[in-house]
């Protein structure tokens, strides 16, 4: 996979902009790449995989069709394995803020990152919307938020030697206190209820790191912020036993989960049908000539918000868009099965038929 930087000087030209990089912009890609069509997707995580990876990469998935079972991470991994031989660009941990139309009829996209794209079309594939974190809500958070206080972990190293509170009590919270244990002066632990939401075998990992003194856990919920000159100091925690006690601390790490939202992709001109986008039910295309929208982000009369659904949109959406960008020249179908182009696109030129 590869990643282009942000911040570019000149737009970045391409084909189309995919907004989401869940199964169906995926999957997406395979159908613009089958039709020669190049495109970079943008995603508000860090990772590509959409909700499947992000809330529940281990959930088994039974509608995937020849696909008996597989979990979100599975999906997501045959899907890049899939779509490898047309090279999309990706542009990850970041949110389309704007989408221009130009005079000469495309599209400048720009990013919360400052990345520019110039495309002949836009494809909206984000699911529910892009996904925020559910925040602390104690008071004066906003102040230390992307310096003491954070959602997400960049670089790991950036908390060594200090004094570091994590709280939540799923995968990610878990996780993180296992690998910091080892790189933080101290971790604490701080979740609502006894009970963790993450797998077994990392519970027990931080369990053992308690009993070593390696880390804590404490069971109760943040009242409110230490500060002290500008500086978070700490955090005084109402805890299980009725007691109010003050956590110090350099860092804190909040891992709540996340939470859908629309964002600035509500505010590109076209029709919604309450939190989705309005679109036909021949290309896909939105009220917009040129955006197009697939997957659980769209509606129509009769839609399914089904993985499957979402990859026979994302077929007619590149058939439309070929024809919007090349108008006048035919689309012929032709078969990955047969046709030599097809074949040349995936990388299989040459390769001898079943049963040769």
């Amino acid at each position: 996979m590869s990643s282009t930087s942000p911040n570019t000087a000149e737009p970045i030209s391409t084909d189309v902009v995919i907004v989401g990089a869940g199964p169906c912009g995926l999957f997406q890609v395979f159908e613009l790449g089958l039709l020669g069509l190049k495109a970079h997707l943008v995603d508000s995580l860090s990772k590509v995989g959409g909700q499947c990876v992000e809330l529940y990469p281990d959930k088994p998935i039974y509608d995937i069709p020849a696909v008996p079972v597989c979990t979100g991470q599975q999906l997501t991994d045959l899907l890049l394995e899939q779509i490898k031989p047309f090279g999309a660009q990706y542009h990850l941990g970041q949110t389309v803020q704007t989408v221009q139309k130009q005079e000469n009829g495309r599209f400048l996209v720009g990013t919360s990152a400052g990345t520019q794209l110039d495309a002949g079309a836009v494809i909206v594939a984000g699911g529910v919307g892009a996904f925020e974190a559910r925040k602390l809500a104690v008071p004066n958070v906003e102040l230390y938020e992307g310096k003491q206080i954070h959602y997400r972990v960049r670089d790991p190293q950036s908390f060594a030697g200090k004094d570091v509170i994590i709280m939540g009590g799923g995968d990610s919270a878990l996780d993180w206190a296992v690998v910091l244990a080892d790189i933080a002066n101290s971790v604490v632990v701080i979740h609502r209820r006894p009970e963790f939401r993450g797998a077994q075998a990392t519970v027990d990992k931080l369990t053992a790191l308690r009993d070593e003194h390696r880390a804590d856990i404490l069971i109760g919920q943040a009242k409110e912020l230490i500060e002290e000159n500008g500086q978070l100091k700490g955090l005084r925690v109402h805890c299980s036993d009725d007691v109010t006690r003050t956590v110090d601390c350099d860092q804190l790490l909040v891992f709540f989960g996340l939470h859908p939202k629309l964002g600035p992709i509500a505010e590109w001109g076209y029709e919604l049908n309450k939190r989705t986008i309005q679109v036909d039910t021949e290309k896909f295309q939105t009220t917009v000539p040129g955006i197009y929208a697939v997957g659980d982000i769209n509606s129509y009369p009769g839609k399914k918000k089904l993985i499957l659904s979402g990859f026979h949109e994302a077929a007619l959406a590149a058939f439309a868009i070929k024809e919007q960008l090349e108008p006048g020249k035919k689309v012929h179908l032709q078969y990955t099965t047969t046709s030599p182009i097809m074949h040349k696109r995936l990388g299989v030129a040459g390769e001898p038929e079943a049963g040769a």
